[in-house]
Formats: C-alpha cells, structure tokens, sequence
C-alpha cells in the first residue's frame, strides 16, 4: 500500500515525483498529438503527464520529443555475439528498452542451461529482457543438436515473471501433422503466447497453424504474405535484421490503420550493424524516411508491441504505464539523446550497478579431427543439388548443376561460383561431416568458417580449397568457437565465441572491430555479400525454404526430407 500511495500522491502533484521530466513534449502514439507538459515518474512507473510537476530529480529535456521506449519484440540475443550484458550497454542506450529473446541458439547447445542462463541474466539487465521458452530444441530431426528440450522440461518455467509464453515454433509441419512431440508443447503452452515461425505457409495449412494458437509472425517475406497473415488474425512482425531484410516488402503495408496490428523486429542485429545504422532505431527512422506516419512507426515500436505480447503495462508514455522513455531530437532522426528504462536514467553509473552473471558453455567444441580429405564429395553422378543464396534472406533456391568428377570426387568450380560448404558436428555426439555446394559467395580462394550455425551450431565451413577449409575447422576448436577466415594457409581473421561457439566475452566495441577485419577479410576472398557470416549460418536451417545442409546431409525444406 505505501507505494500505491506514493502514486497517487506524486500523481496529483501533493508530493514530489522521484523523477520529473522537464520542458520536453510528449507524442501521443494513440492520437499522434504532441503533448505539452512534465512526465512525473514514481520509482519505475509514470503518474502524471501533461502537467506541471516538483521532483526530487528534475532531467531537463527542452527541445526534446518523447516517445515510448522501443520493444523489439523476436530477437536471439545470441546472435548479437555479445553476453546479454554487452546487449543492454550495447543497445538501451539507442532506445530499446524492452527485448523479447529466444535463447534458443544457446539452448541447441546447452539445453535448459542455457536457457536458465538467460533468465537469471534478465533479472540484472536494465533492459527488461523477456525470455520466450525455445520451442524447438533441436528444430527438426534432421540435424544433430548438442541438446533435446521437451515440453516437460519447459512447464515448471512457465510462471517465471520473466516468460511470456512459447518461443517461435517453426517445426510448422509438424504442427499441422500433429507430431506427438509438437503438440505436447502447443497444449502445455494453450491460453498463453505462443510465437509463430510459419515462411511461406498459406491456405489452410495456414489456417491450421494459427488454430493450434499461434499468434505472431515474422517471417512474411512479402505483401501478400504478411496481408493474408494478418487477415487471419496474427500480428505480423517487420523484420530488419543482419541478414534477414523484409522491411522494403513489408512496409508498404504499415499504415495508421494496420500498425496496431504490425510491429518492429530485428531477428536478428550484431554490433557491426548496431554501431554503424543502428538497431530498431535504424527501422524507425527508415519507416519515416519511405513515407510511413511517425504515429504508425512509433505505434509500431511500442504500444502495439506491448499489446501483440500482452504487457499491458507499457508501450505509452501515460500514467499508470511502466516508465519507458527515449528523448529524442525529433520524430524523424529517431535519435535518442536520453532514455529512461524502468525509471532508471540508462548511463554508465547504471551499467555499472548491475550484477553480472558467470558466463557458461566453455570448451563447448568437442568436433572431431579435420583433414583435407573429410572435404571430398564422392560421386558416380554428376547431377548435383546446390543451395542457392539470396542475398538479405534465409530462404533459399533449390538449384541443380553438372558437375564433373575427378579422381572420384566433386570439387568446387570457381568459374561458375559453385563452392564447397560443410557441416561438422561439434558436439562430440556422433563425428558427422556432410558436405554439399553452395552458390552465391562468389569465393575466389581460402575458407570462411563459424560455429554459428542456426540452431544446431554446429560447425559450418565454406570454401574453395580443402586445405584452407580443414585449417579454419580445427582454428574453431583452438578458440573455443567462432568465425575464422583462412586464405593460403594463412589465418587472415578471426573471432572467438567460447561462451558455447555464440557468444564473446569481449565488449561490444571489441567485437565491432573484430567484425570489421573479418568483413575485410573475407572480401579478399572474393566475397560481396554484405554480412557473409551470418548468411552462411542461416545455411543450415532445415526450417526455412528450399535447400539447406545439416550434418546429416542435403535437406529439401519442402518435402522436409533428407536427400539421399
């Protein structure tokens, strides 16, 4: 009752707020209005709006618009290669202030570990860091994981305050199959969120789907899509990620009438990125920029974000609401000059108070030993099957090649852009190498090489030359997981990832730089893609159209099926 009191007395102004902001404007994300008048905060929510207000702290904010703190409501913190630490100092400050994760990349490898890793993270971030519990662990069964998560693991995390339902479920065929497995999670998880992962999927399949009790989407690639999509009642999520870019299809259908029903992901951003465009900041102010309404960008961000994901509590600046506030310098530049997080000024005093947790999952590379010759693809037929990238997406063509055997094995063919890609498994379970083809790297010599290898994680090679490509492999095991760059022999670039082959241990700054000589490496090999390394790992998502490769070989994502 004392800090019920305490609200409604800052509230009506008889006592002093905690915290005042001051001689800002306030933008009205229901309305669009801008509003005159001091934000009072008491301790983490907001208790008066539109008036003026005495406090114990007054910020001064002239000049400034405030809009809601921005939710980046599908992400895997993971793939931003820092802890979920280096996150928060990474990214708060650009005015996120809530983040829905899926941890199901460290999940893949540590099992409920993991996942109980990001839990305990969340509770000492400044972000307000939601976990949605990984649904598909590993995603199918065609891929060698380093652990299984079953429905009966994840019930006794549900009532975590920091879950908010069921992660993406992107086995969507065995959904609508009704796989044994599957429906355990979709039942246990019934009358709760549960996240979508549904490329491609329409008709009644779709329909389906959805009344299994899915309700969110993002990966609608295009109009018509996410329009159907959102037609049958799911909230579609406009993603712009690293690798993953919907947004120039996707935006054209934002507008004042549909963004209560749209929102913003990224799906996910490393810090490369981060550092030089931006995170959901960067979609903001590119929404505004192509014609879309601030009102329908900033809903977009926040209120319906809070609403699609049922956190009623925040996603407006308004009395009552969580207090989630970014300052910026205008609607359109999205520049946040201060942000408010749970009532919590973000700097470097804040970051400092925090209790880091002990990372895990070290030494997680337990791949076997690696030669010249693992790399051969033995054949007495030339008729090849070849993934074929499209660059900024992880679905893939299906493509069919000629080519030549010699000595009894298939090699790569630079003249026709056709290089060699690998998988290993690395979690010391089975040894498994399956080898394949791959067009659009445009590789002119040497290897690429990660552990970052979605959602099994396992190691994942390109290249044209197999000595290269063993060098870059065993370089991953020395590291303790990473991306490795190898041309001539020679180690040309490389990032460690030792906490379980994701994430780094280095601050973010650190990481950016590393990804600036491994970008610059890799073009010396030829490469043009612009974020080659997170492109390969979406290589080996047996989950995402048409071809992909696991360590058990070829998959045809549409038959779901293994090539033999």
């Amino acid at each position: 009752m004392a800090d019920l009191d305490k609200r409604i007395d800052q509230g009506r102004g008889v006592a002093k707020a905690d915290m005042v902001l001051r001689g800002g404007r306030v933008f009205d994300v229901v309305s669009g209005e801008l509003l005159e008048g001091d934000v009072a905060i008491c301790q983490d929510i907001i208790v008066g709006t539109c008036g003026d207000y005495e406090g114990r702290e007054v910020i001064d904010v002239s000049d400034l618009v405030l809009v809601p703190g921005f939710i980046d409501t599908h992400l895997h913190i993971e793939s931003s290669l820092i802890t979920p630490f280096e996150f928060d100092r990474c990214v708060t400050p650009l005015g996120v202030t809530t983040a829905i994760c899926d941890p199901h990349e460290i999940a893949n490898v540590m099992g409920m570990d993991g996942i109980r890793y990001f839990l305990n993270a969340a509770n000492e971030t400044i972000m307000d860091v939601r976990v949605q519990l990984s649904s598909c662990v590993p995603s199918t069964e065609m891929e060698t994981s380093g652990a299984t998560i079953l429905a009966r693991d994840l019930v006794p995390l549900m009532d975590h305050p920091k879950v908010i339902g069921l992660a993406e479920f992107m086995n969507y065929p065995g959904v609508i199959n009704r796989d044994h497995v599957a429906m355990a999670k979709l039942d246990a998880f019934q009358g709760r969120h549960i996240d979508g992962h549904a490329p491609m999927l329409g008709g009644k399949d779709l329909n389906a789907y959805i009344a299994a009790g899915i309700r969110t989407e993002h990966e609608a690639t295009t109009r018509a899509e996410a329009l159907e999509k959102l037609q049958k009642g799911m909230r579609i999520l406009i993603r712009e990620g690293s690798v993953c870019k919907d947004m120039d299809a996707l935006l054209p259908l934002l507008s004042e009438r549909t963004s209560g029903y749209m929102c913003f992901c990224t799906d996910d951003r490393n810090p490369l990125d981060i550092g030089e465009q931006g995170h959901l900041d960067y979609i903001i102010r590119t929404a505004i920029s192509r014609g879309i309404s601030p009102v329908a960008a900033y809903r977009a961000a926040s209120l319906s974000a809070s609403e699609a994901f049922g956190m009623g509590d925040r996603g407006q600046i308004a009395p009552g609401k969580r207090a989630d506030i970014v300052a910026l310098g205008s609607l359109e530049a999205c520049d946040a000059k201060l942000v408010i997080c749970g009532g919590i000024h973000v700097n470097d005093e804040a970051f400092a108070r925090r209790n880091p947790v002990a990372p895990i999952g070290r030494n997680s590379v337990r791949a076997p030993r690696i030669s010249a010759e693992d790399f051969r693809t033995t054949s007495n037929n030339e008729k090849t099957d070849v993934i074929g990238i499209q660059p900024g997406k992880i679905i893939t063509e299906h493509l069919h090649f000629d080519i030549a055997i010699a000595d009894g094995d298939k090699r790569p063919d630079i003249s026709r852009d056709l290089a060699k890609i690998a998988v290993i498994e690395r979690h010391g379970k089975n040894g498994n190498i399956a080898t394949g083809f791959v067009k659009g790297f445009e590789l002119k010599s040497g290897a690429i090489a990660s552990t970052v290898c979605h959602d099994h994680h396992n190691i994942i090679v390109v290249g044209v030359d197999y000595q290269d490509m063993a060098l870059a492999t065993s370089r991953l095991s020395q590291i303790e997981g990473g991306f490795v760059v190898v041309q001539d022999g020679e180690i040309l670039a490389e990032l460690a990832l030792p906490l379980a082959g994701l994430m780094s241990l280095l601050p973010f700054e650190d990481v950016h730089d590393a990804l600036v000589e491994l970008h610059q490496a890799s073009h010396k090999l030829g490469v043009e893609l612009e974020e080659p390394f997170l492109q390969l790992a979406f290589l080996a998502l047996p989950v995402i159209p048409m071809l992909k490769i696991t360590d058990r070989g070829l998959v045809d994502v549409t038959r779901f099926e293994i090539i033999a």
